[in-house]
C-alpha cells in the first residue's frame, strides 16, 4: 500500500462538516471546562427554572464555545489531529477509543511485577 501524505489527503464532506466540528465541540467543552461546570451547576440547583436563573452562565459558555468554533487556527489544529487519528487507523487497523483505553489494572500490575 502507498503511503499517504496529511496534506494529500482527501476529506469527505461527512468528516469536514460532521467529524471534525465534533472533534471542535469536545476540545471546546475542555478548553471551557470551567464555564461548563458553573453552567452545570447553576442548572443542577436550579431544577426547572434554569431557563430563567442560569441565563448568565449559559451566556458565557456559549461566548466560550463560539470564540473556539469561529477560530480557523482551531479548526485547522483539530483537522490535522483527525487525519493523524485516520492516518493512524489505515496504520494499524485499531481505532482510536481502543488505542486510548487504559490497560485494566491486573494487566498493568502483571507490566510491572514481570519486568
Amino acid at each position: 500500500m502507498e503511503a499517504v501524505n496529511a496534506e494529500e489527503m482527501h476529506l469527505r464532506h461527512v468528516e469536514t462538516d460532521v467529524l471534525i466540528p465534533k472533534m471542535m465541540r469536545e476540545k471546546a467543552k475542555e478548553l471551557c471546562v470551567e464555564k461548563v461546570e458553573a453552567f452545570g451547576k447553576c442548572c443542577r440547583e436550579s431544577g426547572f427554572f434554569m431557563v430563567f436563573k442560569c441565563r448568565e452562565e449559559n451566556s458565557a459558555l456559549k461566548e466560550c464555545l463560539t470564540q473556539y468554533y469561529r477560530d480557523p487556527v482551531f479548526y485547522e489544529e483539530c483537522k490535522q489531529e483527525y487525519i493523524r487519528e485516520k492516518l493512524e487507523f489505515i496504520r494499524t487497523g485499531i481505532p482510536t477509543k481502543n488505542r486510548k483505553q487504559k490497560l485494566p489494572m491486573a494487566a498493568t500490575c502483571r507490566m510491572i511485577c514481570v519486568t
